[in-house]
């Protein structure tokens, strides 16, 4: 898929969990400007790696229990799951080429 897909606490577990795929979960709110400025660069990567990568976004003011889970404190958080279990944790706004240096470490 090209476009990160909205995922909540009932979809949680079959996009992320069970995914057999690298997954970049991005955990923003409407109210956070730097999440506002990762949010492009979230859809580029999400054509760039189309096919390789499931790019899913957590609203935590919607879908709080899932940032609680993962230990989310501060937003933007990125997580990247690899076989369903948290791999890499991105903190803050971060340029393109880290997003992208951490995609491609997990998938190797």
């Amino acid at each position: 898929m090209s476009q990160p897909i909205s995922v909540t606490e009932q979809t949680f577990g079959d996009v992320v969990l069970a995914n057999k795929n690298l997954v970049m979960v991005d955990f923003s709110a409407s109210w956070c400007g730097p999440c506002k400025a990762v949010d492009p660069l979230i859809d580029e990567l999400a054509r760039e790696y189309s096919g390789r990568v499931t790019f899913a976004k957590v609203n935590v003011e919607e879908s709080n229990s899932i940032a609680t889970r993962y230990g989310v404190q501060g937003l933007p958080t990125i997580l990247i799951f690899k076989e369903g279990k948290p791999f890499s944790q991105i903190n803050g706004a971060k340029p393109k080429a880290e997003l992208k240096k951490r995609l491609d470490a997990a998938l190797t």
